[in-house]
């Protein structure tokens, strides 16, 4: 390829289910001449589905990436999953998008996931272009599709075709300027005017000002040129040069099992072998050393070996140990935040025909490590693994994965939904743990956060009494996992958890110690929490828009009200109602199906999650539940202490009156 120290640009290809995503992906391919023939979905042979769950399914499942050139530009096409199922997988290719195309069927109009696409897409502040599909079908209506665009996401849609005189009128609206600038100068046969918009067009489509719209049929390879032509002079495009910064935005593992992180290089140049920091931190807070043993150009299913890889591009780095899904790698380190889409579903995995549980857990160990969103878990006390989902379809694929890959058939338990807990007071928790030749003793106090703003650590301990380095251990030990709740088991989050004193020996104490001690004194406080009656549980609501036909919109408004949904706004629209709101997510999960059934596909729904409130019928989802914290062997709450050279345990209700320190609360 050409050009390719002069930087690329990454292109994301977005779409609600069957609007014809990959089917432009591969026209994309195709007539840039990156493939020799463009593949077909229904005929299991697209390029980009390479993996023979997607054909056999006919849906992507895994983000496919493929390099190409137009224009003399390059490009690296990201073409992601349109199945809420896989949003997880669609969520972490939007950390490495220079611009996204949005596909929108021109018959169907907005669909659920796409109106939760595009939320998505403005949170990244990912500058988006939109291409009608399918305007060949009959119910086509591309004006009609744009004009509520432009109603529903309150941005200028400009109709785009290849030269300025198609659009420079509707961008010059943008602002007075431009409009003055139009009306004064514009003349379609002035080279230098027509280059002056084309900068400007970029410009202000990298800054979001407005949405190109084109149109096509991609699966007869019409209206590709335009949005290949389109994205030769809009998409923004990383320059070359500074100090090697890389965005890790997958791993996978190869045939052979090797470890290979996906990166997007945004500055410098990535060269095999070369060391560079990743945010993996040792307990001293230094950054670890990686290297890539080997880089890969993705291209589909296969690769090709590269030595160099340049600003904008993409690469697979074998040999990468540490490095995880979401880092900046690099000159500026960074450890990933939160996801924005987080499953509300976990499942029991049962092995089948006496499958050994520690071989499944490796197993599933290594698909979290492709999928962190899973979040596997292994309770040991009850010899039970589980993981996090978003719907049943993933559920699915993951038992067919496990087959295929490595042989293990399993089953699944019934989805449940992820609660959470939270308190609603303050409490003291303290912990101690003095096995022989160990000491560390914490004490904390746990009190509600605002809703939203999960576990936020604070001290108030002076190093006067507790050195800084033990205070940043006990800081990591509180935010490094989920802690259960002890009423249903469920993580605990909203909390404000502040170090006020902490103990530590001068030649007994290691690092694991004041790990024990943090776990014990957050489950201490806990458990006194439930006594007091201070434990709150909390359900997951979706936030809610539908429109419907008008005459169904007494059946909508009835099941709501079943599910305990709360209605916001009901306006009419002509023909049809729109209802909006936010209901619980346990009875709104599954009413995307009955609501398609019901208005017989005429209707849209776009669901989000809406947060977490508080549970309205606590008793039965605790009794059903039926946790019992005490009996959680891996989540002790009591204290060890130290006798006449040997430990013993002390239960949470007495270890108080014992520990060592005395703090004032």
């Amino acid at each position: 390829m050409n050009n390719q120290h002069q930087g690329a640009s990454c292109i994301g290809i977005l779409a609600h289910v069957d609007a014809g995503k990959t089917t432009l992906s591969e026209q994309l391919l195709f007539q840039s001449g990156a493939i020799r023939s463009a593949g077909r979905v229904d005929h299991q042979s697209a390029f980009m589905d390479w993996d023979e769950l997607e054909r056999q399914r006919g849906i992507t499942i895994y983000t496919g990436a493929a390099p190409f050139d137009w224009h003399g530009r390059r490009f690296f096409l990201l073409d992601t999953p349109g199945h809420s199922d896989f949003s997880g997988e669609m969520q972490r290719a939007l950390r490495v998008l220079d611009c996204a195309v949005l596909v929108v069927d021109a018959v169907k109009g907005i669909q659920s996931h796409t109106a939760a696409i595009w939320r998505l897409l403005r949170e990244e502040r990912i500058p988006t272009l939109i291409f009608l599909n399918k305007t060949d079908q009959p119910g086509a209506d591309p004006k009609r599709v744009t004009a509520s665009l432009r109603q529903r996401w309150e941005m200028p849609c400009i109709p785009w075709g290849d030269s300025p005189a198609c659009w420079a009128e509707e961008l010059a609206m943008l602002d007075d300027g431009l409009t003055e600038r139009y009306l004064e100068r514009f003349d379609p046969a002035d080279e230098a005017e027509l280059t002056f918009w084309r900068a400007e067009a970029a410009r202000r489509f990298g800054e979001q000002a407005f949405l190109p719209v084109l149109q096509g049929a991609a699966l007869k390879g019409e209206g590709v040129g335009e949005l290949l032509d389109a994205l030769a002079l809009l998409a923004p495009q990383l320059a070359a040069g500074g100090d090697f910064l890389g965005q890790v935005y997958r791993i996978v593992h190869d045939r052979q099992g090797r470890r290979m992180a996906c990166i997007k290089v945004l500055s410098g140049v990535l060269t095999a072998k070369a060391p560079f920091a990743v945010p993996e931190t040792d307990e001293t807070g230094a950054f670890l050393q990686e290297r890539a043993e080997e880089l890969r150009r993705p291209v589909g299913g296969k690769s090709q070996p590269v030595s160099e890889v340049y600003p904008g591009e993409l690469c697979l780095a074998a040999g990468l140990k540490e490095a995880v899904t979401g880092d900046r790698i690099g000159e500026a380190p960074r450890r990933a935040g939160e996801w924005a889409i987080q499953p509300l579903l976990a499942a029991e995995v049962c092995p089948v025909d006496g499958l050994p549980q520690q071989k499944l857990l490796s197993q599933l160990r290594l698909l979290e490590d492709e999928d962190p969103l899973l979040s596997v878990e292994w309770e040991e006390h009850l010899s039970q693994i589980s993981l996090r989902v978003m719907g049943r379809l993933q559920l699915d694929v993951l038992r067919e994965t496990l087959l295929r890959r490595f042989g293990s058939e399993v089953t699944f338990g019934r989805p449940r939904v992820l609660y959470r807990e939270t308190l609603t007071g303050p409490v003291h928790g303290c912990g101690h743990f003095e096995p022989l030749r160990h000491y560390a003793e914490v004490h904390l106090r746990l009190e509600p956060g605002e809703r939203g703003s999960g576990i936020v650590f604070d001290s108030a301990c002076l190093l006067n009494d507790l050195s800084r380095n033990w205070q940043n251990l006990i800081r990591t030990h509180v935010l490094e996992k989920e802690h259960r709740g002890v009423l249903t088991g469920m993580p605990v989050t909203d909390l404000r958890i502040t170090l006020l004193a902490g103990r530590a020996h001068l030649k007994h104490t290691e690092g694991g110690d004041f790990r024990e001690a943090t776990y014990r004194a957050i489950r201490h406080g806990l458990m006194k929490a439930r006594e007091a009656g201070m434990c709150l549980l909390l359900e997951p609501w979706y936030g809610f828009r539908m429109e419907l036909p008008a005459s169904l919109a007494g059946r909508a408004l009835s099941d709501l009200e079943q599910m305990k949904g709360e209605v916001a706004a009901t306006e009419p629209l002509g023909d049809l109602t729109r209802i909006s709101g936010a209901a619980p997510a346990a009875g709104m999960m599954d009413y995307p199906d009955a609501f398609t059934s019901f208005t017989r596909g005429k209707g849209t729904l776009e669901l989000w999650f809406g947060g977490y409130r508080p549970c309205r019928d606590t008793d039965a989802v605790v009794e059903a539940i039926g946790y019992q914290p005490e009996r959680d062997l891996d989540n002790p709450p009591g204290s060890v202490f130290c006798s006449h050279g040997a430990g013993f345990t002390v239960s949470w209700r007495e270890a108080e009156g014992m520990m060592h320190l005395r703090v004032e609360r």
